[in-house]
C-alpha cells in the first residue's frame, strides 16, 4: 500500500454505523482483530460475531479471512474501532432473504444447532425451523442434523421482529408434487412394476414407484387372508405391484401385490372331487366354515356337510385354525368356489364297511352276551 493511500486512510472519518471491509490478523477467545486499513485496529468482539451463540471466534472466522464488518464505536482512547459482523451480516441478509422469500426460491443453510422444539441456522440472521418442517415424515432425533448442509425455503419473516421461519419440509414436498406428477403421466393401469416399501399401516402399506408413493389395500397384498401387512412385508422390501387405479387429480395410485403373483385359482384343478384333502379352518360362520386348502385358495363345508347329527352351530364342531380332513365334492375355478364335506370324509377314513357307527348294545343278562337294543325288544315281543 502507498503512503499516499495509508495517509488517506489513517485520516478517514470513521462514524458508527458505516459499513467496512478488513482482513482478520488475530483470533483470542474473547475477540477478533481485523486491519480495516484505518489508524486503529479493528476488534469484533465475540458477541458480535454471529447470531448464534459460539464458544472461540475460530468457529466461524480463520485469520487472513476477509469480513464485512459495521462500525459500532471509534474509541479514541483505546485506540481500536469495535466492529459487528452480525449487524453488517444481518443488514444485508434481510434485503436478501425478503427476495428470496416474495420468490419462493430454494437455497442451501448449514444446521449450526439443534434446540428444543427445532434446527436453528445462521444466514447472516438467526434462522428457525420448526420440527414439523424439517421433513415430510416425523423425525425423532433432530440432533442427525446438526452440521448437515439442507435446501429449505423462506415461509415467514419478520425483519422488525427479528423472526426467519425456514422449512426443509416445502422443499421436499415441491419435490415430491414434481415425482408424482412425472410419475402419473408414465404409469398406466395394469402396468406390472417393482417398488419399495415405505411405510405400514392397519389398512395397508405405502410403496414407493418412481419417486410416488401409492397405496396397496390389506385386501390385495396376497391371495389369501392377511392379519396385519407386517405379516408380510416390513419397510424396505423390494415388492412386485400391479397398478389398478390412477387419479392424477387427487394424487394417489391404487396398487396390488395379490395381482401380480400367480393366481392360485389358475391350478385348483389338483383338487379333485371325491379326493380327501387336509386344510386349516379360517374362518366359522352362521352357514359353515372356511377351510384353506392351500395360500388364497378356501373351501367351504355347509353346516349340512358338518356331521351326520343335526348341528345347532358350526362351532361345536369346528374352531378356528383347526387342522381337518375333508372331502372335495366339487370345484368351480370360474366362480373360485369349492364344496366341502367333513362328514363324508369322515365315512371315507372309516372305509365303505363301516359308514355308520354299530347300533348300541346292552349286556344280556341271561346269557352275559352283548346283544343289540332290537334284539331285546324282538325277544319282549315273542313273550
Amino acid at each position: 500500500m502507498s503512503e499516499e493511500l495509508q495517509d488517506a486512510l489513517n485520516t478517514s472519518i470513521l462514524s458508527p454505523g458505516d459499513t467496512v471491509i478488513g482482513k482478520v490478523t488475530a483470533l483470542d477467545d474473547k475477540k477478533v482483530t481485523v486491519d480495516i486499513g484505518y489508524k486503529f485496529e479493528g476488534i469484533i468482539p465475540i458477541r458480535e460475531l454471529s447470531v448464534l451463540r459460539i464458544l472461540h471466534p475460530n468457529e466461524v472466522l480463520s485469520v487472513g479471512d476477509e469480513v464485512h464488518t459495521s462500525v459500532l464505536k471509534i474509541d479514541e482512547e483505546d485506540q481500536v474501532v469495535v466492529l459487528s459482523r452480525r449487524e453488517a451480516s444481518a443488514k444485508e441478509a434481510w434485503a436478501s432473504l425478503q427476495n428470496k422469500f416474495q420468490h419462493n426460491e430454494t437455497f442451501d443453510i448449514t444446521v449450526q444447532d439443534v434446540v428444543k422444539g427445532g434446527l436453528v441456522t445462521d444466514v447472516g440472521v438467526r434462522g428457525f425451523i420448526p420440527a414439523s418442517l424439517v421433513d415430510r415424515k416425523f423425525v425423532e432425533d433432530l440432533s442427525e442434523f446438526k452440521g448437515k448442509t439442507i435446501r429449505v425455503k423462506v415461509v415467514e419473516i419478520e425483519p422488525e421482529n427479528n423472526k426467519l421461519i425456514l422449512s426443509r419440509k416445502a422443499v421436499m414436498d415441491e419435490e415430491y408434487d414434481m415425482a408424482v406428477q412425472s410419475s402419473l403421466s408414465t404409469l398406466r393401469e395394469g402396468d406390472t412394476i417393482e417398488g419399495t416399501v415405505q411405510r405400514l399401516t392397519n389398512f395397508g402399506v405405502f410403496v414407493d414407484v418412481g419417486g410416488v408413493d401409492g397405496l396397496v389395500h390389506i385386501s390385495e397384498m396376497a391371495w389369501h387372508h392377511v392379519n396385519h401387512p407386517s405379516d408380510l412385508v416390513k419397510i424396505g422390501d423390494h415388492v412386485r405391484v400391479r397398478v389398478l387405479r390412477v387419479d392424477p387429480g387427487a394424487g394417489r395410485i391404487s396398487l396390488s401385490m395379490k395381482e401380480a403373483a400367480t393366481n392360485p385359482w389358475d391350478n385348483v384343478m389338483e383338487f379333485q372331487p371325491g379326493s380327501v384333502v387336509t386344510g386349516t379352518v379360517r374362518r366359522v360362520v352362521d352357514f359353515g366354515a372356511f377351510i384353506e386348502l392351500k395360500p388364497g385358495v378356501e373351501g367351504l363345508v355347509h353346516i349340512s356337510q358338518l356331521s351326520h347329527e343335526h348341528v345347532n352351530q358350526v362351532s361345536d364342531v369346528l374352531q378356528e385354525n383347526q387342522q381337518v380332513r375333508v372331502k372335495i365334492l366339487s370345484v368351480d375355478p370360474i366362480r373360485k368356489r369349492i364344496s366341502l364335506s367333513l362328514k363324508e370324509a369322515q365315512e371315507k377314513s372309516r372305509g365303505p364297511e363301516n359308514k355308520r357307527p354299530p347300533a348300541p348294545q346292552v349286556e344280556d343278562e341271561q346269557s352275559g352276551t352283548g346283544a343289540t337294543l332290537g334284539d331285546l325288544f324282538r325277544d319282549l315281543f315273542k313273550n
